[in-house]
């Protein structure tokens, strides 16, 4: 038996809660997304081993799958278009922006010892993002970019303005432009990524 059999919910019943209620839409939208890239990407291909998923009640780690890729652990946290962000143009390309922040405000210690409260994620906090396109496409379709080349926040408004450039450079921006055609730094595979992360020394070995 599962939930919908113990909650005794039929599919109408799930189908009207979900067209009746936003903000679950969204919910169920986020961890479908994580689910998806999760099964399309890591647990189907051989290399990985380990596959997993974070636990969300744990604020000190951050990065929704983790898994083992040639004997390095690798974190991706995902992402999703916000839907009422979308514009389509007639030469076919469209526009987005998606939330790329921590679920909630919390305390983050930068480099330099400052200590700052904000909902910003760290640059490296996680090794790649994944951010689903369901919304440009109406399927299961994710483009990938390494955490490095993300961007920062701004610091012409909001709490970062108190900070200086090199503090704000530690820290991602929590809202972020995607375009159709793609364009760097997204690619169409993690594979890559995660071949130059460890080529380039920045990749984290499994202990022996």
């Amino acid at each position: 038996m599962g939930f919908l059999e113990d909650w005794k919910l039929s599919y109408d019943e799930i189908n009207e809660l979900l067209t009746d209620n936003p903000s679950l839409r969204s919910f169920l939208s986020g961890y479908t997304a994580e689910m998806k890239a999760r099964r399309l990407y890591f647990e189907s291909d051989h290399r990985v081993s380990g596959v997993g998923k974070a636990d969300d009640h744990d604020r000190t780690t951050k990065g929704d799958i983790f898994f083992e890729y040639r004997g390095y652990r690798f974190d991706v946290e995902v992402k999703s278009l916000q839907t009422n962000s979308i514009k389509r143009f007639d030469d076919g390309t469209m526009k987005a922006v998606f939330q790329c922040d921590a679920s909630d405000r919390r305390t983050v210690t930068l480099s330099d010892g400052t200590r700052f409260e904000t909902t910003s994620l760290l640059v490296g906090e996680f090794d790649v993002l994944a951010v689903s396109l369901f919304g440009f496409y109406g399927d299961w379709k994710f483009v990938f970019a390494k955490n490095s080349e993300l961007p920062r926040v701004n610091g012409t408004r909001g709490p970062a303005k108190v900070l200086t450039e090199e503090q704000r450079n530690e820290l991602l921006a929590t809202n972020m432009p995607m375009l159709h055609p793609v364009v760097a730094p997204y690619r169409d595979e993690p594979w890559s990524i995660l071949d130059e992360l460890i080529a380039e020394g920045k990749a984290r070995p499994i202990s022996s």
